[in-house]
């Protein structure tokens, strides 16, 4: 924790050499001089510990544009959520994180950092004796195909202590994210994006749920 100027004024007290020509009382010349640096003293003291936090990207502010700079953004993935404080944040994490990988959970953790909940779907050939009547007829080109499923608008809220005076209360957008998997996806693969699916998923597990919560716990708390 910085020292306040009060503290830094006492301590240029304690500096001064003896004699009556160096008071030490309250209320005196002196002290209103030695106020007036200490003011100073404590401003850069402040400054110096503001240091501490726009050393971490994750709490950058004022320092966000030079971390920018040497992470080399923005770059021609800057989408809507860049706009903002957390998005241009989570772009710089994002970066600076990268490891490089081809796996679901690779590209999972991706979306993660720039601040989409996705997950991933990869589609297995038909083939005869392991497939049924009916599943899709999933060869050819799909075999390098996979699809990323999100909802259907991503929106990053206004949140105190992330975002910044001006901005906008809500702002959404999926353009950073299909730029950024475009960009780092296996060069012979084809992506799909499946907008609103996790949606689906969720409305249909929900719906496994209750029907198994009719079907089988409900009859056995009536028994």
């Amino acid at each position: 924790m910085p020292r306040t100027a009060a503290e830094y004024r006492e301590q240029l007290k304690a500096l001064l050499p003896p004699g009556i020509a160096f008071p030490r009382e309250p209320g005196t010349r002196l002290e209103d001089l030695l106020d007036g640096m200490a003011q100073e003293l404590a401003r850069i003291d402040a400054r110096g510990e503001r240091l501490i936090i726009e050393a971490n990207p994750l709490s950058t502010s004022e320092l966000l544009a030079d971390w920018e700079r040497v992470a080399g953004l923005p770059d021609n993935c800057a989408g809507t959520l860049e706009t903002t404080l957390q998005g241009r944040r989570n772009t710089l994490i994002s970066k600076l994180t990268a490891t490089g990988g081809q796996s679901p959970a690779y590209f999972i953790e991706v979306a993660r950092a720039l601040g989409y909940e996705v997950n991933i779907s990869e589609f297995r050939p038909f083939r005869a004796g392991l497939s049924q009547a009916g599943d899709p007829l999933t060869s050819g080109d799909w075999v390098h195909t996979w699809r990323i499923n999100t909802h259907e608008t991503t929106v990053i809220a206004f949140r105190a202590g992330l975002s910044a005076a001006g901005e906008p209360l809500r702002t959404w957008g999926n353009d950073t994210l299909e730029c950024k998997i475009d960009q780092l996806k296996p060069a012979h693969t084809i992506v799909l994006y499946g907008y609103g699916a996790l949606e689906i998923q969720q409305a249909y597990l929900l719906s496994d749920r209750l029907w198994h919560y009719a079907n089988f716990i409900l009859p056995e708390d009536i028994g």
